[in-house]
């Protein structure tokens, strides 16, 4: 069972990807929405711990709470504060301790969004313009956030 939420955002954070691509000339600033929950104050602890540099992109502005950008034109996308995911038959992959469900449905856009902690985090990657590094680089940010539950795989649950 997938989250309701999970289509609109990764429709509102794709759209963020291109235009913060096509805006780049424009402004300084990547645009695009916060999430909903992003003044929670994990995600300050979360921002607060961001790397410079996401594989060979370097961190840019963004004007948005509890967001992130790296590359020119953004290649990779985060937004602290988006929906907790629920129980879903997407790919939960494991990256430095820190559980993310990855949605390829629009490749080479790939969406992850850690799973089991609150709030959680979403990070977009253009695999055109990002090195695999993302989500190695970015783990220890979003480890920041307590882990209150971990991706099961069908065989753990299964009697």
């Amino acid at each position: 069972m997938t989250s309701h939420s999970l289509p609109h955002a990764s429709v509102a954070i794709t759209t963020a990807l291109l235009t913060a691509g096509t805006l780049a000339g424009c402004a300084s600033a990547v645009p695009f929405d916060a999430a909903p929950n992003a003044a929670d104050p994990l995600c300050a602890e979360v921002i607060v711990r961001l790397p410079d540099s996401v594989g060979d992109n370097r961190i840019r502005e963004t004007n948005a709470q509890a967001t992130g950008a790296w590359g020119d034109p953004a290649a990779v996308l985060l937004r602290c504060g988006v929906d907790v995911p629920g129980p879903t038959t997407l790919r939960c992959v494991n990256v430095n301790g820190v559980d993310w469900i990855a949605d390829e449905s629009r490749a080479p856009v790939f969406r992850f969004t850690s799973y089991g902690r609150t709030p959680a985090v979403e990070v977009v990657v253009d695999n055109d313009k990002a090195s695999g590094s993302v989500l190695v680089d970015l783990s220890a940010a979003v480890s920041s956030i307590p882990a209150e539950k971990q991706c099961l795989d069908v065989t753990d649950v299964a009697p």
